[in-house]
């Protein structure tokens, strides 16, 4: 090959590298938001999510948000208090959904690893919560510290105003968990 040629196809190569390198790079800003939002707060099992929600009058981001915060979207997941699934149930908030569902089905508390199980009884649970303390902070509360708990703290005037919304929650790790789907559940809102 002749010396003018070579330098030829170097330029070219020179060139064609960098002007690959910034179309890759303006594809990938462009697409990059819509990529961060799946991998940052993801949608899987919609149509799960949305079936459910809809059976039962729950906003869909909510429960979105409640999958994101208690498993990020990992049907095996098991707390280290024996809470399980997608929406990490605890085996008597399970067997309480199942009575006021009136399942019939002949499920045990390992269904809760299966996702259509564990999303309809999540979401179901949360129905009942909202529908008990028409708040989704307190109902939020009661679903991770159950409602015994919240019924308490609804009775001190220190941290209810009125008996029926917490003004305060006294359990940080359960004002945490509150916060934490809260943002979830806005984040879902901004972004879908």
């Amino acid at each position: 090959m002749p010396k003018n040629t070579a330098k030829r196809v170097r330029r070219r190569k020179n060139i064609a590298l960098p002007l690959l390198i910034i179309v890759l790079l303006v594809i990938g800003c462009y697409k990059l938001p819509e990529l961060s939002k799946d991998c940052v707060y993801p949608r899987k099992y919609a149509d799960l999510v949305e079936k459910y929600s809809k059976e039962y009058g729950v906003d869909e981001n909510l429960v979105f948000a409640v999958i994101k915060t208690e498993s990020n979207f990992d049907p095996s997941a098991e707390s280290e208090v024996g809470a399980r699934g997608l929406m990490q149930l605890m085996e008597d908030a399970y067997d309480w959904v199942g009575y006021r569902m009136g399942d019939g089905r002949e499920l045990d508390y390992d269904s809760m690893y299966v996702p259509e199980y564990n999303i309809q009884y999540g979401t179901y649970l949360l129905m009942l919560l909202y529908n008990e303390y028409g708040d989704e902070e307190t109902a939020l509360a009661a679903y991770h510290s159950g409602r015994g708990n919240v019924n308490k703290w609804l009775e001190d005037s220190s941290l209810s105003s009125d008996g029926q919304v917490l003004d305060d929650i006294p359990s940080s790790v359960t004002k945490h968990y509150v916060k934490k789907v809260m943002q979830a559940y806005d984040a879902y809102n901004n972004l879908y």
